[in-house]
């Protein structure tokens, strides 16, 4: 049985790619994230490089999110600064994205290789905070 992956958003790549070349500047700022909220918008971020550890960029998106209304987010991608393309979340942002968007879409992997998988596929056998939590069913 062979599973299909979910359709690729060229639109969403080139969004995040865009603000990495335009908005990503010096230490700062060296990667940007686009989502694609429910109703079709896309949403975009940089992170907040800081030696104690700042957002990454897909946890400022979620914020970035939600401050304009888009609290459902379908897919996510981040591409680096210095044309580095598509980077893959790391390990704190996958626990996160998994935990606020469940059915959430991820872009990952390089050149001709870049495609969407499911965040569950990133994070298999994971911890569910929601699960975990009192009033959960």
């Amino acid at each position: 049985m062979t599973t299909q992956s979910p359709p690729l958003d060229h639109e969403l790549i080139e969004a995040a790619a865009h603000i990495a070349r335009t908005r990503c500047r010096g230490d700062n700022h060296t990667m940007a994230a686009a989502a694609r909220a429910q109703d079709g918008r896309i949403v975009t971020a940089v992170n907040a490089y800081h030696f104690t550890g700042g957002p990454c960029a897909e946890l400022v998106l979620i914020g970035t999110a939600a401050a304009q209304g888009a609290y459902e987010l379908t897919t996510i991608v981040a591409v680096g600064d210095r044309d580095r393309g598509v980077v893959p979340p790391c390990g704190r942002c996958r626990q996160v994205l998994l935990d606020y968007f469940p059915a959430l879409k991820v872009i990952v992997g390089e050149g001709d290789r870049v495609r969407t998988v499911r965040i569950t596929d990133l994070l298999p056998e994971s911890y569910v905070w929601a699960d975990h939590q009192l009033n959960a069913e």
